[in-house]
């Protein structure tokens, strides 16, 4: 998978594995979301789009099945 450094308050990077139709964001927070049956031409509007953060509070927040695959935990020292 190859993720793609994108400019944004909210995310660090974005992928996409097209085969699968799936959708990774990584937000800057360190946690990672994955996004089913993402449409392609959705992911190439995500790229292109002036704010990735309002796009993604538009056009994918509450429209897509996700879970979360990692989450960035402090450690105590």
């Amino acid at each position: 998978m190859n993720w793609v450094p994108v400019e944004s308050s909210v995310f660090e990077a974005v992928a996409y594995l097209n085969s699968d139709r799936l959708l990774y964001l990584k937000f800057h927070s360190g946690d990672i979301y994955r996004y089913f049956d993402f449409p392609p031409e959705q992911y190439n509007e995500l790229l292109a789009a002036d704010s990735k953060g309002r796009y993604f509070a538009h056009s994918i927040r509450d429209r897509y099945r996700y879970e979360q695959v990692h989450r960035l935990t402090a450690s105590a020292t």
